[in-house]
């Protein structure tokens, strides 16, 4: 009879392996039916900021700068820090950087997996409280939710599914560290505190599990009810009754637990420096509102973030700006629906924490897990840079869908609701039916930022943020005057908003209407807030919105006559914030234009204090210093920009020609190597194939130099440089003068007044092709710009020679000689015309082609 008992119990077991095993399967597909199409989307909104533009990925940059900077690459120490402290999740990204570089596949890939092994952790969990069939359910509810679409598919989320990922480990690790109530399992209970730390190091909301732990501990593992939680703790502070042993056991637990999580805290507020982020109204309007409108918001948002899990039919990616009015007075009808909220989950911890009924811990634990991770994200303790975030609600729906569990396994299983259970079957399929394919619909709407931003309009016109973006994702198409029409609309919806009038300018200023631009920015700057007595400016305004004073600068810097009031414009901008390096380095620009290089160098070496791992910074220190022929120091400058950034382009072009332009015989492999890079980067660069052709030409290699540049021409067929030398090249070193004409008269087609190639050609005319006329017209169009050209007044000189006109070539040598009286081929050649005239006898035997007219003084153009 025993042995029967075991073999059903081994067959029990192996039933129960092989249900779970087709479960896991089942949530497996459920992810990949659900999520295969958001491999086809790109890097959209956040993305674009903490990958594309995160220094941190790549492999150039230090891995510690990881722990010390935030979840976009900016320094926590600095102001303009969001302070997100996630480096594990940034670590992760390195990873796919190191992978596949760019490529957004990879990064929607590791998502995807992701967010299949949270399911499969999370139905682990379930089965704890529920029946297997149950937990199967609620495991599968979340899977295919809606809500989860941004912290899917969009990349950013994954800080949201790793730290889900050792949120549910460290539970289950928690779990099994209590599973002898009257005992502690010390290994489970140190890789608890280990995985919390983890979780918070992929984003802050980790830490709330041990919120969580606490009331397993109290609820379901020494299974306290809450009655007799408050008698015993009356009793205990009273000294009526000792500490129970089992107290003392799960106390000695928590203890330890809650102490590591202080230590977390305290390590954490050291990182972020003690302070809070700085955001501004548009970011979170509520949290710049003042009492009740502040108060009554914040509450309003819980009902909000509720609802969407529960009906997510309006997904948005943005919710801030005006999405989500202020709830300004107790009498605004949305406050019905922040009291209908409470008194709900006033009902529900009532039934948790005081029925007898079997789901009341069941209850208990799903309140723990919709609760405790949303608290983080909820405005009600400290401010946060959103209005409502679909992504921070990945977590507390996992407290939902076992919600869901609960009630649907109720009604399956209860006999009294019998005649319902095939109405719970029938909902459940199609509410997973609609979920699954609204979510496979919304990843559709995540393809790009076009489409992203479009969707988000659908849901709502009040926000101006989203109208910016749809004109930041027209501009990247080339598309300004629809960028334009949506960048007005955003100022039309949101007239404070100073940035959709920098907007507005940045976007006729790429269509040229320079009047139009300079209007809008000045618009902008007038909505600044006004400096305020005991104030510092910049914890009143966000960063990006001082840019308009660069941008401004930017534009009116176009025009020469205007350079100071440049430079003027980015001093105030630095006088509001010192730290504005972008406006130190442009500053250093227009100096080094006035001819102010001391002046641009300190400009420049204000900015390294702010930003000493910015390339472009030591990019111009090295202009500065070719500038100041200080050329080891540009070499030095420029070597440091591409251990900073070894793709910086300018510092690979520019390094390269200043190698060849000074001779550096050592370092010309090295000018060779930086512009084969530059074209693998770039591989149409014009400026690239022309410098490779000078380098061959110093090489001698002519045959090579004449293929680079003809590949410039190729790129860029009014390239001026490139135009000239080839025919310089063909008409001296390669003896094809013949072959330089059509490139030369391209050249004066585009450039009529280029004397070198002018007085080229007239050279060809007169000594290949014996047109002395056209040879005349080449030296006189030199003249007509510049009358004193000793060179062309030579040549032209030559031509009254080759039609025997001594005189007056005698006289016209005569008057170029008082011009350059230290050119010594021009003396001679006047003593040559003076000499056949005397010598009448041999007169005719003169010859033009011993006067040489260019006597080599035609020289590579760079």
């Amino acid at each position: 009879m025993a042995e029967t008992n075991n073999n059903n119990k081994e067959k029990l077991e192996i039933v129960k392996d092989h249900t779970a095993m087709i479960h896991l399967l089942m949530l497996l597909s459920a992810t990949l039916i659900c999520y295969y199409n958001s491999l086809d989307c790109g890097f959209v909104f956040d993305d674009v900021s903490a990958i594309k533009e995160n220094k941190d990925l790549r492999l150039g940059t230090p891995l510690p700068n990881l722990f010390s900077n935030d979840f976009w690459g900016t320094p926590m120490h600095k102001e303009q820090s969001h302070k997100s402290y996630r480096p594990l999740c940034v670590l992760t990204f390195r990873w796919n950087y190191a992978v596949g570089e760019l490529d957004p596949w990879g990064y929607h890939l590791v998502n995807v997996l992701l967010h299949a092994l949270v399911c499969i952790l999370y139905y682990r969990v379930c089965l704890m409280f529920l029946s297997r069939t149950a937990g199967f359910v609620a495991a599968l509810l979340f899977t295919v939710h809606p809500i989860h679409t941004e912290a899917v598919t969009g990349i950013v989320g994954r800080a949201e599914l790793l730290s889900s990922i050792f949120f549910l480990s460290a539970f289950l690790s928690y779990a099994k560290c209590t599973r002898r109530h009257k005992e502690t399992d010390w290994r489970y209970l140190i890789s608890t505190v280990i995985l919390v730390a983890v979780a918070m190091l992929c984003k802050e909301q980790g830490i709330t599990v041990v919120a969580v732990c606490i009331v397993y501990e109290v609820f379901c593992v020494q299974k306290v009810k809450f009655v007799e939680l408050l008698d015993m703790s009356r009793a205990i502070l009273n000294s009526k009754i000792e500490v129970p042993d089992w107290l003392k056991v799960a106390a000695c637990r928590l203890l330890c637990l809650c102490g590591s999580t202080m230590l977390l805290l305290m390590a954490r507020m050291q990182i972020m420096g003690a302070k809070l982020p700085v955001f501004t109204q548009f970011d979170n309007p509520a949290a710049a509102a003042g009492f009740p409108a502040r108060q009554l918001t914040f509450n309003y948002l819980l009902p909000l973030n509720f609802g969407l899990m529960l009906f997510p039919s309006t997904l948005l990616c943005d919710w801030t700006m005006g999405t989500v009015p202020l709830v300004e007075t107790p009498l605004d009808s949305r406050n019905l629906a922040t009291m209908v909220f409470y008194m709900g989950l006033f009902q529900a911890c009532q039934f948790a924490l005081l029925s007898t009924c079997s789901a009341a811990r069941q209850m208990i634990m799903a309140l723990s897990f919709l609760v405790f991770p949303f608290i983080p994200a909820s405005n009600l303790f400290f401010p946060v840079g959103f209005v409502l975030a679909e992504r921070v609600l990945y977590m507390p729906s996992m407290g939902l869908c076992m919600m869901l569990a609960i009630g649907w396994q109720r009604l399956t299983n209860d006999k009294k609701l019998k005649s319902l259970r095939s109405y719970a079957w029938a909902g459940l399929a199609l509410l997973l039916l609609l979920h699954s394919t609204k979510t496979v619909m919304r990843n559709y709407d995540w393809k790009d930022e076009y489409t992203l931003f479009m969707s988000g309009l659908k849901v709502t016109q009040n926000n101006a943020k989203l109208y910016n973006n749809v004109g930041h994702a027209l501009e990247a198409r080339d598309r300004q005057l629809e960028a334009l029409s949506y960048f007005r609309k955003a100022a039309s919806v949101q007239p404070d908003d100073i940035g959709a009038f920098i907007n507005i300018g940045r976007a006729y200023a790429a269509m040229k209407m320079y009047k139009e631009a300079e209007s809008a920015y000045k618009k902008a700057m007038t909505l600044m807030p006004k400096v305020k007595p005991g104030q510092t400016y910049q914890t009143r305004i966000a960063p990006g919105y001082l840019s308009v004073y660069v941008n401004l600068a930017n534009l009116i810097s176009k025009n020469e006559s205007r350079l100071e009031e440049a430079e003027a414009l980015y001093r105030q901008a630095i006088s509001m914030r010192s730290d504005m390096t972008q406006a130190l380095i442009n500053r250093g620009d227009v100096l080094i234009r006035l001819n102010r290089t001391r002046d641009a160098h300190e400009s420049y070496r204000t900015a390294l204090r702010y930003d000493d791992d910015n390339p472009d910074i030591y990019y111009n220190l090295a202009v500065v210093f070719v500038e100041q022929k200080q050329h080891a120091a540009a070499l030095e400058n420029f070597e440091k920009a591409l251990q900073l950034d070894p793709h910086h382009r300018q510092s690979l072009l520019n390094s390269a020609v200043l190698i060849q332009e000074t001779g550096n015989e050592a370092l010309r492999p090295l000018a060779y190597q930086r512009l084969y890079h530059l074209l693998e980067l770039e591989p149409g660069n014009e400026k690239a194939y022309f410098n490779l052709g000078i380098l061959e030409m110093d090489d001698k290699d002519y045959k090579n130099a004449e293929m680079w540049f003809t590949k410039a021409i190729q790129e860029k067929p009014v390239f001026r440089s490139a135009l000239f030398n080839i025919a310089l090249l063909l008409s001296t070193e390669l003896q094809s003068p013949l072959e330089a004409v059509p490139y030369l008269q391209q050249l004066l087609k585009h450039y009529p007044d280029h004397h070198k190639g002018l007085i080229l050609l007239g050279d060809i005319y007169l000594n290949n092709m014996q047109d002395i006329d056209g040879a005349e017209k080449c030296f006189a169009k030199v003249l007509e710009t510049d009358r004193n050209h000793a060179q062309a007044r030579h040549n032209l000189c030559v031509v009254y020679v080759e039609r025997g006109e001594l005189a007056r070539a005698e006289r016209c040598l005569s008057s170029v000689l008082r011009i350059a009286p230290q050119e010594e081929y021009i003396r001679n050649h006047l003593g040559i015309v003076r000499a056949k005239i005397n010598d009448l006898g041999t007169k005719s035997e003169l010859d033009a082609r011993h006067l040489n007219p260019t006597n080599g003084a035609l020289k590579v153009e760079l």
